[in-house]
């Protein structure tokens, strides 16, 4: 046992010996960009819990939604009881409900319009541009141009990008990256989207 007990120790020294290195190499202080994808769930969810994160910090956060249509959410419903938040649902909803591919580039443009203004104005610590992904997919907006507003924003400002499919090239640009595996999900029991869960 007390072998055991010695060689723990010994490899939680170890461990903590790298660990302490890492965090002296890290000294650069910016803004990041963070991006959620895959195909998994918790993707805006994850985004949410940075939002509340970056509050708990005294930062100001703007939420730009660029598919959602709804406003029953419940994170909408709870962040926009704080006035650091400024909340913008910009979608036409789901692209098979709308079917209407004009309306829906028409929309991510205009949503597109309010992100700029929050890229721009550094009394914002987070801008999160939710579901933004597919407006590349469907060509709604050109990444380029996108990339050079977000490039152009506020040193300090985080920004935090979520959807399926994120193009290589916004991979490539952003600071930390998590895809989201599809394990399992109740939907494929037939168990409904619920309030507190799904929404």
């Amino acid at each position: 046992m007390e072998d055991r007990e010695q060689r723990h120790t010994s490899r939680m020294r170890r461990k903590k010996a790298v660990v302490d290195a890492g965090i002296a190499a890290a000294r650069e202080e910016r803004g990041v960009l963070l991006v959620h994808t895959g195909n998994g769930k918790g993707k805006s969810s994850a985004a949410f819990g940075l939002v509340a994160r970056a509050l708990g910090h005294g930062m100001r956060v703007a939420v730009i939604q660029f598919v959602k249509s709804r406003s029953d959410t419940g994170e909408e419903g709870f962040f926009r009881r704080i006035p650091e938040v400024e909340w913008h649902v910009m979608g036409e909803g789901f692209t098979w409900e709308t079917q209407d591919r004009g309306r829906d580039a028409a929309a991510a443009q205009a949503a597109w319009q309010v992100a700029r203004r929050h890229l721009a104005d550094p009394a914002y610590g987070l801008v999160v541009l939710d579901e933004l992904t597919y407006a590349f997919k469907y060509g709604w907006l050109e990444l380029a141009e996108v990339l050079a507003d977000i490039a152009a924003r506020p040193a300090m400002q985080h920004v935090v990008v979520t959807g399926r499919a994120a193009p290589p090239g916004l991979i490539e640009a952003a600071d930390t990256v998590t895809d989201m595996t599809l394990v399992k999900h109740a939907y494929a029991a037939g168990v409904k989207a619920q309030p507190g869960i799904e929404w």
